[in-house]
């Protein structure tokens, strides 16, 4: 069997890797998920830097082309193989565009901060030996609730956050939320009926369900723990 053209470097529990992953399930295409380790700093070898100077997973590559920042390699895969999830009601105009460009604005300044911020502390830090720093959480809570409740307000009127259809703008939110699901926190999110309506079928598509797969809420790190 012949290789396949694409190519992810990373860890696949990252959220950053799974958006890149979700899209590329999203359109059917075919890639090889290159195993990295971050604890071996397989992310600082010389190698890996020529492909991603800041050290930072995801990086894709499409043939000759070499790609590193999630949301834009996310852009560029369904830019290439399934544009209508750039458009947020089908119609493929400019105005539907845009509107997905704000969404994705608003989830990766006001929505992935507070969500990464809550996860980090009540799932990974544990795991890493460390305590919660609840200061964090408290302070991060009523940020996400603000944020959350805006979204509330959009779904009341839209299925979507950028329309009609489902698009970019939603996928991108499923990786990091899948972890904070796991938090004591899922109850900001499960007390909006209609942004929990979003959520729920955003984690039954048949592409999120694939990532979840490499995604344990551990992060792997117990059964390393256990070897």
């Amino acid at each position: 069997m012949a290789p396949a053209a694409v190519k992810v470097y990373g860890w696949a529990m990252s959220p950053f890797v799974a958006r890149a992953l979700l899209c590329l399930e999203e359109a059917g295409v075919e890639y090889e998920l290159v195993p990295m380790s971050r604890q071996a700093g397989d992310h600082l070898q010389p190698d890996f830097l020529a492909r991603n100077p800041f050290a930072q997973v995801p990086v894709l590559e499409d043939g000759d082309l070499t790609l590193f920042e999630s949301r834009a390699i996310a852009r560029h895969v369904l830019r290439k193989h399934k544009p209508e999830l750039l458009v947020g009601d089908g119609s493929g105009s400019p105005e539907a565009a845009a509107m997905v460009d704000v969404w994705l604005e608003v989830e990766a300044h006001q929505h992935h901060a507070p969500t990464a911020a809550i996860m980090v502390q009540c799932i990974l830090a544990p795991l890493l030996g460390g305590a919660r720093d609840q200061a964090v959480i408290d302070e991060n809570v009523p940020k996400l609730k603000k944020v959350l409740e805006v979204y509330e307000a959009r779904l009341s009127k839209s299925r979507y956050l950028a329309g009609e259809s489902v698009s970019l703008a939603d996928l991108s939110h499923f990786p990091m939320l899948r972890y904070f699901m796991d938090t004591e926190y899922a109850a900001l999110v499960e007390e909006l009926p209609h942004v929990k309506a979003w959520w729920e079928e955003l984690k039954a598509r048949p592409a999120a369900r694939k990532v979840t797969e490499f995604m344990p809420v551990d992060f792997g790190l117990r059964k390393k723990a256990e070897q």
